[in-house]
């Protein structure tokens, strides 16, 4: 009838203008996350007359006197080397994942899920997969695309497996040619010592999809939880935008300054009893956890994302509740506690050391935020101790970590 059709075009209308408000509102809420960003850049300034080196506190040096890149990585923490990498080179890298993971059959090779949140120690802790990964191409897909018995994908991603991944990792740059060749590159080498580097090797590398629509958060952390040395910490990040990183898409989220706090938690291997039998307990039974490091006082988004306060009680509990669905309140949660996202165009490099808290939100958007990143840290040659505790090592008898600019690629696994 005519009113039906009336209604419907209302009902069409309304829609639409919905749509338009929503738009329009979600670019007001990214151009004032922008001005804040800039805001706060500006605001770091050039540091301190004299700084110490993070990598190394006996060292010493006049800002003024020093590599630009080196002073701002050492007062805030990070450092972003724009353009470091050419689209080409950007292109090479995607065009050689997209080849290793269509040779990957995830029905055979069984991916593990990878998480950040409260089920962490429980989905890496405890997975063979996981921790075998150490010295080879291992793929983790993103919890939505998980089947429900945990083996393979689920239906929806089984002809598109590609969509279904969240990392995969961490010998890339020792047993694939393309990407140890950027891990080679003689401008990494550059880089590196310019911010402070002796002697360093290279423990881990990694392929991060951040996916359209399901590309998880990564909840705050620093990175030398997981790659912890002694008797200092000398964890160094490298993270490569292969794809644009915005507010919208998962961009780097850091907390500038926090570089100089110390490690607050350790992920390592815990004691486990021998098998049955008396046998020695293999890869299965190396269980891993979370320690609280004595000296570091916890924050309050230890391993989640800063919430701000809301009143107590029921009132309080449905503000808050509505807070979460008002656009714009996880900006404003991470501005508050310190944070500032650092979005990239492909090819800039993010620089950054293994005490700074830092964090990504999960993609909200049609387009994918792939990144390669690098784990570096002093080795031997520095006086630098890899600890027997972490997460990461490699077989009895194998090789050391190979060194940055002479990372030779690894003998072919032997098939069981």
């Amino acid at each position: 009838s005519p009113r039906t059709g009336m209604s419907c075009r209302l009902t069409g209308l309304g829609a639409i203008a919905l749509a338009a408000i929503y738009c329009l509102r979600r670019r007001l809420i990214e151009r004032n996350a922008r001005a804040r960003a800039a805001r706060a850049f500006a605001a770091l300034g050039g540091g301190p007359a004299r700084l110490s080196s993070w990598v190394d506190k006996r060292v010493e040096y006049a800002t003024a006197e020093a590599d630009p890149r080196r002073a701002f990585f050492d007062a805030h923490g990070f450092f972003v080397a724009r353009s470091f990498c050419a689209a080409s080179e950007c292109q090479a890298l995607i065009a050689r994942m997209a080849g290793l993971v269509e040779q990957w059959d995830p029905e055979v090779d069984n991916a593990a899920v990878f998480r950040t949140d409260a089920k962490q120690e429980k989905a890496q802790g405890s997975s063979d997969y996981f921790l075998d990964s150490a010295d080879r191409i291992h793929f983790f897909t993103e919890v939505g695309a998980a089947a429900a018995d945990g083996v393979g994908l689920r239906p929806s991603y089984r002809s598109r497996k590609a969509e279904a991944l969240n990392k995969v990792g961490h010998a890339l740059h020792l047993r694939d040619a393309v990407f140890r060749g950027y891990s080679n590159s003689a401008k990494l080498r550059e880089l590196v010592g310019a911010l402070g580097w002796v002697s360093p090797v290279v423990p881990q590398s990694m392929y991060i999809f951040k996916q359209a629509g399901i590309g998880g958060e990564v909840t705050s952390h620093q990175d030398s939880t997981f790659l912890f040395t002694t008797p200092r910490q000398t964890c160094l990040g490298l993270w490569l935008a292969l794809e644009d990183a915005t507010l919208t898409n998962g961009c780097l989220w850091v907390r500038p300054g926090s570089h100089h706090e110390p490690v607050r938690r350790a992920f390592v291997r815990q004691p486990q009893p021998p098998a049955a039998g008396g046998a020695a307990g293999g890869a299965a039974t190396a269980a891993m956890g979370f320690e609280q490091q004595p000296e570091a006082e916890p924050v309050a988004w230890e391993g989640a994302l800063p919430r701000s306060a809301a009143p107590g009680g029921l009132l309080g509990g449905l503000l808050a509740a509505l807070r979460r669905l008002a656009l714009g309140s996880r900006f404003d949660d991470l501005f508050a506690a310190g944070f500032v996202p650092v979005e990239c165009r492909a090819g800039d490099l993010v620089c950054f050391p293994g005490t700074l808290d830092h964090l990504s939100l999960a993609n909200s958007t049609g387009k994918s935020r792939h990144t390669f990143q690098l784990h570096l840290v002093e080795g031997p040659a520095a006086g630098v101790e890899w600890s027997p505790r972490n997460w990461l090592q490699y077989p009895t008898g194998g090789p050391p970590f190979h060194a940055l600019g002479n990372l030779a690629p690894l003998a072919p696994l032997q098939k069981a």
